[in-house]
C-alpha cells in the first residue's frame, strides 16, 4: 500500500549518521544522496529524509511514527542498539507487545530531531 516515505530533519549530516546505523541492522542502507535528500532502502529508495533546516524541533509526544519491519527480535534489538548508539533517544525498549488481535515486538526510538521511528516483527 505505501510506497516510500519521507521524514524531515534540520540537520542533514547528523540525520544521515543515525538514519545509516540504525537502519542497517534491518537491512536498508542509503541508495540515493543529493544535496537536501537521502534516500534508504533494500532495492530502491523506500525511507527518504529530507533536509528541513529552518523547521522548529518536533514536540515531545507529537511528531511522525513509522513502523519498520524487521526479520527477527534479534534484528529490533540491534536497531534499538545502533540508534541510541547513534544519537537517537528511547521511546520504547525492545519488547513484546501483547495488544487484543496480535502480538509483536518492537523497539521504538525517537531521531535526533524528535520522529519517533519503531523496529517491529511478529515472532511466531
Amino acid at each position: 500500500m505505501i510506497d516510500h516515505i519521507s521524514v524531515a530533519v534540520r540537520d542533514l549530516d547528523r540525520a544521515a549518521r543515525f538514519y545509516e546505523a540504525a537502519l542497517a541492522p534491518l537491512g536498508l542502507a542509503r541508495l540515493v544522496a543529493r544535496p537536501a535528500t537521502l534516500g534508504f532502502g533494500k532495492a530502491y529508495p523506500e525511507f527518504w529524509i529530507n533536509l528541513r533546516a529552518a523547521m522548529s524541533a518536533v514536540g515531545e509526544g507529537s511528531g511522525v511514527h513509522i513502523a519498520l519491519r524487521a526479520r527477527s527480535t534479534a534484528d529490533v534489538d540491534a536497531f534499538h542498539a545502533a540508534a541510541l548508539a547513534a544519537g537517537g533517544r528511547c521511546d520504547g525498549p525492545p519488547g513484546i507487545r501483547p495488544h487484543d488481535r496480535v502480538k509483536y515486538y518492537a523497539a521504538f526510538v525517537t531521531d535526533p530531531d524528535g520522529n519517533r521511528i519503531e523496529a517491529v516483527t511478529f515472532p511466531g
